[in-house]
């Protein structure tokens, strides 16, 4: 989320408005921006990434505005339906505020059976009747935090409406009607001409329609709010009597013609989003066992991974899943030593070291991102928050200072601030992760076997790294590496931006440090650190963590704070009377211990140890009337059960107490999906507690608790990018061909290809193109198959459903083309 511009005005003296945005999945808030005070343009310029756990229909983003009394009130809204999201894919969009009113809310689906039948009276007259039951709807809105719904049913024509009601379902979203309504569609002959219709008017029966609305019943003065709406025309069950499907609830036909859209300002957002089809895992082999064997190629430019990064447009776009993809395997360090000591080779000066965004540069920085978040978190967090909260003012160019501050009470600060974070970075040595060392000692030893005659280039190419681009970057912008929840402030942004020049210039070891800076004022300051101490200091951070033969980083068992936050557990009847009611919690997890407190920073009120975490799985929301609800399982049967805030955020609980208590030896294989009620489980109707699980457990393979990575997940990603850039591979194969048999000048259309061994170049473009058009089959088999099973009207495909009508076409056209 980038910015908002021209918002309404406040009505009152000032105009301004304190707005913040939040991300939804259909109307579910998954993510929340800071406040931005007193602007009609509020920037928030926030990153937000998740899995999305479910099927959704809208991707939907609110600006609120929250007035002095702290009362939050909707601005507008930006809803992208999920087939548009590749129109707007990882490019800036401008888009227009929509009013937000019952209409532009509407969501969830109805699941109807209509049945026409014959009637024949007691005259032998022939008469149709319409029964229309209502079975259950399925992600209706919730409003104002309720929902109380109910159906009413309506057959209308020209000439008649007559309309019945179900009863109100109390406190769900997911109700269960199932009743069923009787309606005289046409009445025998001798029925009164001028009543209501007559039985032989055919083209009136053909005009009539059964409308289903779905209301919230609420207590409020104001009347009973609209859910969503379905309007069917009775003629089309001329061809079939009986007619049972599941249909998206539309909004009204004069729903949301309010103001222009304009009147509400627009909001800029950047939208990447993916959808892969991972097959099993055997799928994958020939191209992963091709991917994984680059480190042993030679040269390494002629290897698939280096490859991917030659085609692809950016080289972060193959770096992230190459780099997950060989850490899930183990073979990260061969692989960036590999590229690395060619990326050496081919470079002349030694102060341009990896200083390109090159393959090899872009891949530490994802394995730093990845493998060293938590390093980031235990190094820097502390005096980040303690800067974002305090707001000392660190101001030291003389032209920015506002009245009342003081130039050197403004530098000490400042100095102080860089101090701190300084030393506890060269102090940091041995928290460093392993992986990262074994890179960095890589690094030393090609950059000082290239440039021998260089005694500074053997830190200055660790230097890069973790200085210029770890640490540095992370204080500039803590927010991108989760060292805190929003963007800074414009001053607290200031202040981190001050800190981070002055530490990248500590780290980068250069002999003129105060010509490095543009800034007379900058140079100026720099002049508190122009002493040998701080250069002798990061050498020696730098030796540590590049050195070979460290410490045994696993002896050091300290407890990691893995994940932290509130949530609502219900009470676990650890006493032997008392209410089973449900309260709000901290919850704290770490690789020791699974904590919940009344507060942050409270001592525990129940821990319990990984050890004892036997399954984590999902509570079935009919157990409490609750959703994103899931139960963490215990000796003695023991269940507390919690409700996280959103799906998204009870799907990272799940998946993080999964991965911790994975190596459990005592886990259990069954469980019960849903909670043990009034004497028995709602689930299989066992009556005794300790009855064994009635379900398998949803599991998994042991993995690093700190980087799941689905490998089979990675490697269809890198098949889609090859797949995405095929001409380019043709063209490389070109400029093999080019290679092998022209010495002379190289073709310009070929020379932003490094291609060092033509032949060995080619032999592994061939495998590449021959992998990629077999997983491309697959892909299209795959399709043809769902396409084929696939019954639209089903739950899965409710009618209604355009991205499903769409892919119908498609399919259609493809089917039509291959006959």
């Amino acid at each position: 989320m980038c910015e908002a511009k021209n918002l309404p005005t406040y009505p009152g003296p000032n105009k301004m408005r304190d707005c913040y945005c939040t991300v939804n999945l259909d109307q579910e808030e998954v993510f929340r921006t800071k406040i931005v005070e007193k602007s009609l343009c509020p920037f928030y310029g926030e990153d937000f990434y998740c899995e999305i756990p479910r099927t959704f229909r809208h991707l939907s983003f609110y600006i609120f505005d929250r007035d002095v009394f702290r009362r939050d009130s909707i601005i507008g809204k930006v809803a992208i339906q999920k087939e548009d999201l590749q129109k707007y894919h990882n490019r800036d969009t401008w888009f227009q505020l929509q009013h937000v009113d019952a209409d532009s809310e509407v969501q969830g689906k109805v699941h109807l059976e209509l049945r026409l039948s014959e009637v024949i009276t007691d005259t032998g007259v022939v008469c149709h009747k319409l029964a229309t039951r209502v079975l259950e709807c399925q992600g209706l809105p919730i409003v104002n935090g309720q929902c109380d719904p109910y159906a009413t049913v309506t057959l209308a024509g020209p000439s008649r409406s007559e309309a019945k009601k179900t009863k109100v379902k109390k406190k769900t979203n997911n109700p269960h009607f199932d009743e069923v309504f009787y309606f005289e569609v046409t009445r025998p002959s001798s029925y009164n001409k001028k009543s209501q219709f007559d039985i032989e008017d055919v083209d009136e029966v053909d005009k009539m329609e059964i409308r289903v609305d779905l209301w919230n019943a609420s207590n409020l003065k104001f009347g009973d709010e609209f859910l969503g709406e379905l309007r069917l025309p009775l003629k089309f069950l001329r061809q079939s009597s009986s007619y049972e499907a599941w249909y998206f609830l539309q909004p009204r036909d004069n729903g949301n013609k309010s103001l222009k859209p304009d009147d509400l300002g627009s909001l800029r957002l950047n939208v990447v989003y993916t959808e892969d089809h991972v097959f099993s895992s055997d799928y994958y082999s020939p191209l992963r066992d091709l991917l994984l064997k680059s480190a042993d190629v030679e040269p390494v430019s002629a290897s698939a991974a280096h490859i991917l990064g030659e085609v692809c447009r950016e080289k972060q776009e193959a770096a992230i899943p190459l780099v997950r993809l060989f850490l899930h395997y183990g073979r990260i360090v061969p692989f960036i030593s590999a590229i690395a000591s060619a990326e050496v080779k081919r470079t002349q000066d030694p102060n341009t070291i990896f200083r390109g965004n090159s393959l090899t540069s872009k891949c530490i920085d994802e394995t730093m991102k990845l493998a060293g978040m938590h390093y980031l978190q235990v190094t820097l967090k502390p005096i980040i928050d303690e800067i974002c909260q305090v707001h000392k003012p660190c101001e030291i160019d003389p032209v920015k200072l506002k009245d009342g501050e003081n130039l050197e009470n403004n530098r000490e600060n400042l100095r102080q601030y860089v101090d701190r974070i300084f030393t506890v970075i060269t102090k940091s040595g041995v928290s460093c992760p392993t992986v990262m060392c074994d890179i960095f000692f890589s690094l030393r030893e090609s950059a000082a076997k290239r440039f021998q005659g260089d005694p500074d280039v053997r830190y200055t190419a660790v230097s890069s790294f973790i200085f210029l681009r770890f640490f540095a970057p992370a204080i500039l912008s803590p927010n991108l590496f989760q060292l805190s929840p929003h963007h800074p402030d414009p001053q607290t942004s200031r202040t981190l931006t001050l800190i981070s020049k002055t530490i990248q210039t500590l780290g980068s070891l250069s002999k003129s440090k105060s010509a490095n800076f543009k800034e007379s004022y900058m140079a100026t300051f720099y002049d508190y650190f122009n002493e040998q101490k701080y250069a002798d200091a990061v050498k020696n951070f730098l030796d540590l963590i590049s050195s070979s033969g460290r410490r045994d980083h696993k002896s050091i068992e300290q407890p990691i704070l893995l994940k932290e936050g509130f949530m609502i557990k219900r009470a676990q009847g650890r006493k032997r009377f008392g209410m089973k009611n449900f309260k709000k919690r901290w919850f704290r997890l770490t690789n020791h211990e699974f904590t919940y407190q009344k507060s942050k920073g409270d001592h525990p009120l129940c821990s319990i140890p990984i050890e004892n975490i036997l399954a984590v799985e999902r509570l079935e929301e009919e157990s409490f009337k609750m959703k994103n609800m899931f139960q963490v399982i215990q000796p003695e049967r023991r269940v507390l059960y919690i409700q996280a805030n959103n799906c998204v955020e009870a799907k990272d609980w799940i998946d993080i107490l999964t991965k911790v208590s994975q190596c459990n030896k005592k886990r259990l294989t069954v469980y019960h999906p849903s909670a043990y009620l009034n004497g028995h489980w709602l689930c299989c109707k066992a009556t005794a507690d300790n009855t064994p699980g009635c379900t398998p457990c949803t599991g998994g393979l042991p993995a690093n608790i700190q980087l799941d990575i689905d490998g089979d997940r990675e490697t269809e990603r890198i098949y889609s990018l090859f797949n995405l850039y095929m001409p380019k591979l043709e063209k490389m194969q070109e400029a093999c061909g080019s290679k092998s048999v022209y010495d002379g000048p190289e073709e310009e259309e070929y020379s932003t290809f490094i291609i060092d061994d033509p032949k060995e170049t080619y032999k592994t473009l061939k495998l590449i193109i021959e992998g990629v058009g077999t997983l491309e089959q697959e892909h299209a088999q795959y399709k043809r198959d769902k396409f084929k099973k696939t019954k639209y009207g089903s739950q899965e495909h409710p009618i209604g459903d355009k991205s499903f009508q769409t892919y119908i076409r498609q399919q259609s056209e493809i089917s039509a083309h291959s006959i």
